[in-house]
């Protein structure tokens, strides 16, 4: 395999990028200054060295605590969960919440083999059981049927432990994605959650 295709291999594995993509997205490369295409490499090898995720909620960074776990003004007794770092940001960018989060790091999906244990439910438990003083939590899982089953399965797992669980309204379009909705979306959605009951 020469390393044009190797290289296209490599990028039409990302989300979102097939092989065409992925093929262009070489030859735009191979036309750039040899210092640019350099500039990218470092780029991509320093974050794989120095990003991780944080031991608390799991948010992807550079420094343990994440920057929203350890910011004293944010308020610590409520916590957002949200199925992937990237759905942060498009959380903050709506400015209505100051909350904390906890990434569960996917959504249950049985037919991909997505069990429980393969999230950070447990941590969750964890969290919340260990008195953090957490009063509240906001399931803001993507409107999706997998994004709906593990809100269910997350509130279920909560109850008993004596905080308010509920959901962020809906107002995003099912089977989308946080990180693509819009801040007046997202701060509808967060200012409109419902509880989950149980």
């Amino acid at each position: 395999m020469s390393v044009i295709a190797e290289l296209a291999t490599e990028l039409a594995k990302l989300p979102g990028i097939g092989r065409k993509t992925a093929t262009r997205l070489v030859y735009h490369l191979l036309k750039q200054p040899a210092a640019s295409v350099e500039r990218l490499a470092l780029a991509l090898q320093a974050v794989t060295r120095s990003v991780r995720a944080c031991s608390t909620c799991g948010n992807l960074t550079e420094q343990d605590p994440c920057e929203f776990c350890a910011d004293q003004r944010r308020d610590a007794g409520l916590v957002c969960v949200v199925e992937e770092a990237s759905d942060i940001d498009a959380i903050e960018r709506s400015g209505e919440y100051r909350g904390v989060y906890h990434v569960l790091g996917g959504h249950l999906s049985p037919l991909d083999g997505i069990g429980p244990d393969d999230l950070r439910i447990g941590s969750l438990l964890h969290r919340v059981g260990n008195g953090a003083g957490i009063r509240e939590v906001i399931v803001a899982t993507n409107p999706s049927m997998e994004g709906e089953v593990t809100a269910t399965y997350v509130r279920g797992a909560l109850d008993g432990h004596g905080v308010k669980v509920t959901r962020i309204a809906l107002g995003l379009p099912v089977g989308g994605d946080l990180e693509y909705a819009d801040g007046v979306t997202i701060a509808r959605a967060l200012s409109a959650r419902r509880d989950m009951g149980g």
